[in-house]
């Protein structure tokens, strides 16, 4: 799995960092979090390709949507026919299609717009769901968090040699959980040969948000959280007023959830220039994972909890 930050800035794009937009990839599939104004240009500056399936909308301020209709062109303009899925917050759908449509023309290929809630699940894909979790901003909004399910515990081939089992089909057929009748009679259980279920990957994106407890909860063990840090602590009064979030605060809720690293996103242009490593820095004095600031472009490889 990996995580290509194709936007990093916040309301305002600068030279350095684009408005918010990411690239998820998963075993092949590719998942667009937000879409901010020229995101189809990173996509082409960064090599993330245009095969998007699904592309999920935190909510609808200028920074987050409007590279959608340049999008949506150019994927007319290269002949695609799949479907493309956009999710958006509850009661935003009417509005998003008329964004879609702001040239005055749909796109040839199927275009859907659901409408997801916090606690709905967007999108129910092969081993994953991606569901939507309540945020704290100044408009209708969500997060998303992509979970995968459990994988099947190791397979022990010593034991089940050692247990008589010939390799070949029972193998399969232990770890895929069925029992198995040796040619003496003998019945091994999967449970003698396969360790215990291990966990997925998770991965949780914010869009933007206040310090929320349903963020604590939607990240709790994530392997990556990306939080809003529109601001460093000195202003924190204005991140409140506005519905951000500072550095420090960011980190302090992937403390409270456990997770393992923390990327700060949506970085206000008042750091142009040199002055957002402030932001890093203060969140790794409150977060004891891995807190990184990623600059557009920037991939993120996502592990499983229990790679070696």
């Amino acid at each position: 799995m990996r995580v290509t930050f194709l936007g990093t800035g916040g309301a305002i794009p600068t030279t350095e960092r684009n408005t918010s937009a990411l690239m998820l990839r998963r075993e092949g599939e590719r998942l667009l979090f937000d879409c901010g104004e020229g995101t189809q240009r990173q996509m082409m500056r960064f090599g993330t390709g245009f095969a998007v399936s699904h592309v999920f909308l935190t909510h609808l301020h200028g920074d987050h949507v409007l590279g959608l209709p340049g999008l949506c062109q150019t994927l007319d303009f290269n002949d695609r026919e799949a479907p493309l899925v956009i999710h958006v917050p509850q009661g935003t759908g009417c509005d998003v299609r008329r964004l879609v449509e702001a040239t005055g023309t749909s796109p040839s290929y199927p275009v859907g717009i659901e409408e997801v809630g916090p606690g709905e699940t967007a999108l129910d894909g092969d081993g994953y769901a991606v569901r939507a979790f309540a945020v704290d901003h100044r408009t209708t909004a969500v997060g998303y968090a992509l979970v995968e399910a459990e994988r099947k515990g190791r397979f022990d081939r010593q034991r089940a040699e050692e247990l008589g089992v010939p390799e070949g089909p029972k193998f399969s057929r232990l770890h895929g959980g069925e029992r198995v009748e040796l040619d003496d009679g003998r019945v091994v259980e999967p449970g003698q040969v396969v360790g215990p279920p291990r966990p997925g990957r998770r991965v949780v994106y914010t869009g933007d948000t206040r310090p929320a407890a349903s963020v604590v909860e939607a990240a709790a063990d994530a392997d990556l959280l990306i939080h809003d840090a529109t601001f460093a602590g000195d202003r924190a009064e204005r991140a409140a007023h506005t519905g951000h979030s500072t550095a420090t605060q960011a980190a302090e809720i992937a403390r409270r959830a456990g997770a393992r690293r923390l990327a700060l996103t949506h970085v206000s242009s008042r750091y142009a220039g040199g002055g957002a490593e402030r932001l890093e820095r203060e969140a790794r004095e409150t977060f004891d994972g891995e807190a990184v600031l990623p600059d557009d472009g920037r991939a993120i490889e996502v592990p499983y909890p229990d790679a070696e």
